[in-house]
């Protein structure tokens, strides 16, 4: 009895099956990185505007920028990557100084950086972050 071969679309169907399935696991990982962007945080210094825009006590989101910058005390400023460390998505808005990623429902302390619910468990990367000239001014030489 010989074996007969197997038909060229059956075994197109495996390897479009097999890829699907791939990108499925890569999508729903559980695991940490930091994310999609090639960069999660700025490579060149970014202006944020007035930094009385940042009350004391408080904390604001620039998303845009996937930035989000705390001020825990007059003239002390604290700044972190808005962009989940999960799979990449940026932070939608923070409640209190909890910060929210909308695609996996992952939670940042964002005065700290830290993860506090998954599935992300790396925190966010720490930008530096100055005031020149009454101005926010985050990323690198900042």
């Amino acid at each position: 009895m010989s074996a007969r071969p197997t038909p060229r679309r059956t075994v197109l169907k495996g390897v479009a099956l097999a890829g699907a399935a791939g990108v499925g696991v890569a999508a729903c990982s559980t695991e940490s990185e930091l994310g999609s962007a090639v960069e999660p945080t700025p490579t060149a210094p970014v202006d944020l505007g007035a930094a009385d825009a940042v009350p004391v006590g408080g904390v604001k989101l620039y998303r845009e920028e996937r930035l989000v910058v705390s001020r825990p005390a007059e003239g002390q400023y604290k700044a972190f990557s808005a962009q989940c460390t999960h799979a990449g998505c940026a932070l939608d808005k923070v409640e209190g100084t909890e910060g929210n990623c909308p695609c996996h429902g992952s939670r940042f302390d964002v005065t700290t950086g830290e993860a506090t619910k998954g599935p992300a468990t790396v925190p966010l990367p720490e930008v530096p972050v100055t005031v020149k000239d009454g101005r926010l001014v985050a990323g690198p030489d900042a």
